[in-house]
């Protein structure tokens, strides 16, 4: 270890994306990606044309972008509104704050929040790994409770007496997601009762990445609740996960705040282009989401008859599935021997959390799923 470098990084591991292809011996080069939550679908070619004409005789390259991001934070709110199907423009660019991708968002989130050690966060596991990894990285502690194994609820007695609890530093921010990844579950009224009971001393984050799925938002109580904050992201239903554009709606003093630790031109031109033409473009890019869900309740209902497969509820553009087994030493054997038979048959999906997190395909990807899920459990044993 390098002697000026802080001794507890030595414990991490540096966060590894999951590769798109590999060519390793007898694994497909091309392979049916399932396990980025990505939607299947590119943007379509009109709107692609349009992109590489703004790039060529707009986008100045020699030139800073945007810094301010005010014609996208606008066109975001008109979104935000109509998608809550809000009567009034409630949000406005003073509710909106731009990241390269939510990472950067939840990073500034917790620099504003918790550094120094001001505080601590709260994560119901399992759930989405970055918050916990970002955390660590500044040096803040992280608490975690756990979800009833059956329905991934959070265990809320769990989560209370953490609040309680927690005192060096105390836990200053919620995160929760809005459905939860990976298991694709909204958040219950139980859960929502829970989050409105705790005092304004603490950020309650809710990730809403896959709304469009859900169609199932809390901004509406936005107004009333100053120490709540929403995120979204560009990179699902919007298609654009290669170009990094994740947004939050709060309170316009937490949106200031956020601005003042928000790294300066943050985000590229050609990103800030590409976002603005999806809001511009929403119907269209959106169009995708109804086959999406056609697909994903296919999957649940096939795979739900096996006897060896356990398949929550999703209301997500993914699904999680677990197996059936005598115990958990079987169960992990055979889930990794499952996942690894998958990739070697060409189809990519998340081993997490004691399951397999799939993302919904094109319907031939989801059909050689299928057939290739069906056919490995034919020649494991449970």
């Amino acid at each position: 270890m390098l002697p000026f470098i802080r001794s507890d990084l030595a414990q991490f591991n540096a966060y590894k994306p999951h590769p798109s292809s590999d060519t390793a011996a007898g694994v497909p080069v091309q392979l049916d990606r399932l396990d980025t939550n990505e939607s299947p679908y590119d943007l379509p070619s009109e709107l692609k044309e349009k992109l590489a004409w703004t790039y060529q005789q707009v986008i100045e390259t020699n030139r800073y972008p945007d810094g301010g991001h005010g014609t996208l934070k606008d066109a975001i709110a008109q979104y935000v509104n109509e998608s809550a199907s809000l009567t009034s423009s409630v949000f406005t660019a003073a509710n909106i704050s731009l990241g390269n991708g939510s990472d950067e968002l939840i990073r500034s989130l917790l620099i504003a929040t918790c550094l120094g050690g001001e505080g601590s966060i709260l994560v119901a596991n399992p759930t989405f790994s970055m918050y916990g990894i970002l955390a660590k990285t500044l040096g803040i502690p992280v608490v975690t409770v756990d979800r009833n194994p059956d329905n991934f609820e959070l265990d809320l007695k769990a989560a209370q007496s953490a609040i309680e609890e927690t005192q060096n530093p105390p836990i200053r921010v919620v995160f929760v997601v809005h459905p939860n990844s990976p298991t694709g579950n909204c958040l219950t009224a139980a859960e929502l009762s829970w989050l409105r009971s705790l005092g304004e001393q603490i950020l309650v984050v809710i990730d809403e990445a896959y709304f469009e799925f859900s169609q199932t938002t809390l901004v509406g109580e936005l107004a009333q609740r100053p120490n709540w904050l929403i995120l979204r992201t560009f990179s699902k239903a919007f298609r654009l996960a290669a170009l990094r554009v994740g947004y939050c709606v709060a309170h316009p003093e937490a949106i200031a705040i956020l601005e003042k630790v928000r790294l300066p031109y943050n985000l590229p031109s050609f990103s800030i282009a590409a976002a603005l033409a999806a809001m511009q473009n929403s119907q269209l890019l959106l169009e995708a989401i109804s086959p999406t869900l056609d697909e994903r309740d296919k999957l649940i209902k096939v795979l739900s008859q096996h006897p060896a497969l356990q398949v929550t509820k999703s209301a997500a553009n993914f699904i999680f599935l677990r197996l059936e087994a005598n115990n958990s030493d079987t169960q992990n054997s055979t889930l990794k021997s499952l996942h690894q038979k998958l990739k070697t048959n060409g189809t990519l999906v998340r081993q997490i959390s004691g399951g397999l997190r799939i993302t919904i395909g094109t319907s031939d990807e989801n059909t050689r799923t299928l057939n290739r899920i069906q056919a490995a459990l034919a020649n494991l044993e449970f």
